[in-house]
């Protein structure tokens, strides 16, 4: 394990083999399951930052396991437990163990309100990802309704907004509507679920797994601040862009400098680490009422 000031950038575990380090993942083999270890990286621009920070992995996992739990109810999701204590403590609130399933080849994304490429995409063509929205919104304005706008999964790189049309190619049609269906129907429930709590989801990214028998489940991260944008609810003004809760504040302070989004990324400073940690913590509290209990804690 690397970690510095108890921020935990990497992991190995000897005697397991890793299969993948993703930007923030690690995921090793366990058989017929697998063992998913959040760290504490951070990328922004599909570049990971040299610097860590403090209990970003503990939030993702935790949060994802409240999630998953709050939306079995909808669909059935890969989480088998994160309740033991066979790993050192540096690990308890990072790790989990799921179901090894075939990953579907499509992001599921919905979006609520109008930001970030879906914003650029409306303002060159009134519409996002084939579907047509109304004229004269404004950046983050809320939609009528919910949207589905997929996306194919870059290996490396960023990933390529298409239509649900497309999806449906990709997946065939009886597969994209499953997904389609579960995404906006969970998306649905949790932004009202989180509104009661002081946040607005804007927008976020499912993924879904098929099992052996065809079964379609729910994995990787759900409604983290990772993979959404989380808005205080109390500062909402369309017209403009929002405070977040999540790494969009590391990506406003990386736009100020002179860097070309390429790696290497640069250090961040200890001022904008302990912000942004605080915000993932926040965005917990908000949301699960709790105080992250961790093995760091």
């Amino acid at each position: 394990m690397s970690q510095t000031n108890d921020v935990l950038l990497s992991i190995n575990i000897p005697g397991l083999r890793k299969l993948r380090s993703g930007k923030v993942r690690e995921i090793f083999d366990l058989g017929d399951r697998l063992l998913f270890l959040a760290t504490d990286r951070i990328s922004a621009f599909d570049v990971i930052m040299p610097t860590g920070i403090p209990l970003k992995g503990c939030v993702l996992s935790s949060i994802s396991k409240f999630w998953f739990e709050k939306t079995a109810h909808i669909v059935r999701n890969h989480v088998l437990t994160m309740d033991f204590g066979e790993f050192p403590p540096q690990l308890e609130g990072r790790a989990m163990i799921v179901t090894k399933c075939e990953p579907l080849a499509v992001e599921c994304i919905v979006r609520g309100y109008l930001a970030g490429s879906g914003w650029k995409e409306y303002k060159q063509s009134q519409s996002v990802c084939g579907v047509k929205l109304p004229a004269g919104l404004l950046e983050s304005s809320e939609l009528p309704e919910p949207i589905f706008t997929p996306s194919t999964k870059a290996q490396s790189g960023h990933d390529i907004n298409i239509s649900y049309e497309q999806s449906a190619k990709i997946l065939g049609r009886p597969m994209a509507e499953r997904v389609r269906d579960a995404s906006l129907a969970i998306y649905k429930w949790a932004r009202a679920f989180a509104r009661e709590r002081g946040i607005i989801i804007a927008d976020t990214k499912f993924e879904f797994g098929k099992l052996p028998d065809g079964e379609v489940i729910l994995i990787d991260e759900v409604l983290t601040p990772d993979s959404s944008r989380f808005w205080p609810a109390d500062e909402y003004e369309p017209g403009r862009g929002q405070s977040s809760f999540d790494k969009q504040f590391v990506r406003d302070y990386l736009e100020t400098l002179n860097w070309n989004k390429t790696p290497p990324g640069p250090a961040l400073p200890p001022e904008i680490v302990a912000k942004t940690s605080e915000k993932y913590l926040e965005a917990y509290r908000r949301i699960t009422g709790q105080e992250l209990v961790t093995g760091d804690s």
